[in-house]
């Protein structure tokens, strides 16, 4: 794993599980969107040209630039949260175990488009909802794209034998909502949030049409910075990408 692995283990803290998530602030949980998004975006397009239809390959470049833009305008409501949460490492991302390397499979592209992203636009409704002015304002364009992409997502549901893949993307999504009790609760209380954490399971549910795995979550060991239960991060690739370090390679000497 790369740096961000480093880093991230290097803040982890031993009481991690559901009580440390209590007492979060918005910050985290719009940090973790911002990090999901943009690394979703970056994944997408790296199916730009490897789709199994120009269609596809189309809108795997449409919802790219999409999601990259989404987390262009969540970063940029960090600056009116508040300051950051202990445990959040300037230079690493809190993003789902899912969009730690480059996809392989098409099924991969599939699961990832209709199920995290569901979960991410669920997430997002709720805050575009909320009592928080900044993302009220905001985030509603946001949700007019979004129903693009689960349409899109929906559909190669329909036409693709994705089950393993589905059940993975399944149960990340559902720790990136997190446990009950957790911080996603706390500021449905306090109105930050339109939905709880039963809401949005609900909701994801009902939106991708099925629960692939209905096993109960040992919330024991999660990360509620990160929002989720496997340790690791980001490929040394992505990250070299995510900071300009691989273009850099590539331009021309100067002299």
């Amino acid at each position: 794993m790369g740096r961000d692995d480093d880093r991230s283990k290097g803040c982890r803290d031993p009481t991690l599980g559901t009580g440390r998530a209590r007492g979060l602030s918005l910050y985290s949980l719009v940090k973790s969107l911002a990090d999901n998004k943009l690394l979703l975006g970056m994944r997408y397009a790296e199916w730009c040209t490897a789709a199994p239809s120009l269609e596809a390959d189309i809108a795997a470049a449409a919802m790219g630039l999409d999601d990259i833009g989404h987390s262009r305008v969540l970063y940029g409501s960090l600056r009116e949260l508040g300051a950051p949460d202990a445990g959040i490492v300037e230079g690493t991302y809190a993003n789902v175990p899912f969009l730690d390397e480059p996809w392989t499979d098409w099924t991969q592209f599939v699961a990832a488009n209709a199920v995290l992203d569901s979960a991410f636009s669920l997430m997002i409704e709720a805050l575009a909802n909320g009592n928080v002015d900044v993302l009220r304002s905001r985030l509603r364009k946001m949700l007019q794209e979004e129903r693009y992409h689960f349409l899109h997502g929906r559909s190669w549901m329909h036409e693709l034998k994705a089950a393993e893949a589905n059940a993975r993307a399944w149960r990340e999504a559902i720790e990136f909502i997190g446990p009950e009790s957790g911080d996603v609760d706390e500021l449905r209380q306090a109105g930050k949030l339109s939905a709880n954490v039963q809401d949005l399971r609900r909701l994801l549910a009902e939106r991708v049409g099925a629960r692939p795995d209905a096993s109960p979550t040992d919330w024991s060991g999660w990360d509620p910075i990160r929002r989720r239960l496997k340790p690791g991060g980001i490929d040394q690739g992505t990250l070299d990408m995510l900071q300009g370090l691989a273009e850099k390679r590539y331009m021309p000497a100067s002299g």
